[in-house]
């Protein structure tokens, strides 16, 4: 069995992330072996929960993951003594159409994993009317597994008491109640939370949450709300797109599903990491290059000063693949505009010119048929990413690498690029779709 709790909310900002890293860190330090997951695409919030439980996080997604990868992801249960996920947004948020198994929403992950959920509400500014939200969220999916809810950002004991009484006359459990407190927020920029590497004293913070939420919430009501369905039988994680990967790895490139390199370690190929920003050369005998997404922006003059690091990137290039994601692509295009408008010119593979001079906002789920292959893929696979960016596309000359569309089959203009054996997207790689 995999007994678990999905940790969601009504919508994002009401503390969820916060509730999460306390009870990954509480349950952890209590003894148990936790198994973190996350509902939906982010790829930022795995490591965090890394820091706070010790375990990889893994991403489970209906819209983007047929019944074998999703099989195979929530087969990474197995040993754990309780699984912990955190939700996307609000309860019940996905898209419009439906992808491979599904909207893409946390509550379809609860179901299918049969956790229940913990419903966790900001109060502020309420009391007994957060029972009808909760009641709402409650009733809407009657079949739901539903825990109970904490309240957050209780301002008083009587503000507690008033909301409650609410809760109790709806008949939800209240399985916490926190107050308010400004110094538990994470830092965040554009693209929401800074990485867990970025952050000055994470380890500490997360054990400030455990220690909040021990103060706080009724652990041992929260251990006995966790159930689950049976773990699948094992299945296998994505394959590599080659034996030996040169991966770059730094504050500038960090963002790969941990499905994926957990895929590519479980296949026998060997992952040789480097640093673009320490203008280290990736191995000469990698088999590929691979840039993840990131923050190449932040670092643009850096990057642009790379010189060992852009002509080893070129000799690779010569004669075995390269390919980049997001802001991997945007590193391998021929400039990048930063946001005061200095150009800094990229390692050249491609022609793409990006500018965050005019920040322009770029989100969703993406299904992508290749048009020639990368990595991994042949021409005409149909792949399913994700893509969350704020750059513009100045100029795009290669061939396109992909048509590229949107959750409901509405075109993009970010296709991806290809140029030899250089190629890169702006969507980040989930899988590629499995035959029915």
């Amino acid at each position: 069995m995999s007994p678990g709790l999905l940790i969601s909310a009504p919508s994002s900002g009401t503390g969820k992330t916060t509730v999460m890293l306390g009870l990954l860190r509480a349950l952890a330090d209590d003894g148990l072996k936790v198994q973190p997951f996350k509902s939906g695409p982010d790829y930022i919030d795995p490591a965090f929960h890394k820091a706070a439980c010790g375990r990889d996080s893994f991403n489970l997604d209906g819209w983007a993951m047929g019944k074998g990868l999703w099989q195979a992801i929530s087969g990474q249960a197995a040993g754990a003594d309780i699984c912990v996920a955190e939700g996307s947004m609000g309860l019940y948020d996905g898209v419009a159409t439906r992808g491979q198994q599904g909207f893409g929403s946390s509550a379809e992950t609860a179901q299918a994993m049969g956790w229940p959920v913990v419903l966790v509400l900001d109060v502020g500014g309420q009391a007994q009317s957060a029972a009808a939200t909760a009641l709402g969220f409650r009733q809407y999916m009657p079949d739901l597994p539903f825990a109970g809810v904490i309240l957050n950002r209780c301002a008083s004991p009587r503000h507690e008491r008033l909301t409650r009484l609410g809760m109790d006359r709806a008949g939800l459990p209240v399985l916490g109640v926190l107050p308010r407190r400004g110094d538990l927020t994470l830092p965040e920029r554009h693209l929401g939370l800074i990485q867990a590497v970025e952050h000055p004293d994470l380890d500490a913070a997360i054990a400030g949450y455990a220690a909040f939420l021990r103060e706080n919430v009724n652990l041992d009501a929260i251990k006995s709300a966790a159930q689950g369905a049976p773990l699948p039988a094992p299945a296998a994680l994505p394959r590599p797109p080659a034996q030996r990967i040169a991966i770059a790895r730094d504050a500038a490139f960090s963002f790969t599903y941990p499905h994926l390199l957990e895929g590519w370690h479980a296949a026998g190929a060997q992952i040789l990491p480097f640093s673009p920003l320490a203008d280290e050369a990736p191995d000469p005998d990698a088999d590929l290059v691979w840039l993840p997404g990131g923050y190449p922006e932040l670092h643009a003059g850096k990057l642009a000063a790379a010189t060992r690091f852009r002509a080893a990137l070129r000799k690779h290039a010569e004669s075995k693949p390269v390919h980049g994601e997001c802001g991997g692509y945007m590193a391998l295009g021929q400039a990048l505009i930063d946001k005061d408008g200095t150009r800094h010119e990229m390692a050249g593979l491609l022609g793409l010119v990006t500018s965050y001079e005019k920040r322009k906002f770029h989100l969703g789920y993406r299904r992508a048929t290749l048009s020639g292959p990368m990595p991994g893929f042949d021409a005409g696979a149909t792949l399913r990413g994700h893509e969350f960016h704020y750059s513009t596309i100045l100029d795009q000359p290669d061939a396109s690498l992909a048509l590229v569309a949107d959750a409901d089959g509405n075109p993009v203009p970010e296709t991806g690029s290809t140029r030899g054996h250089a190629s890169g997207t702006f969507f980040h790689l989930i899988t590629g779709d499995e035959t029915p």
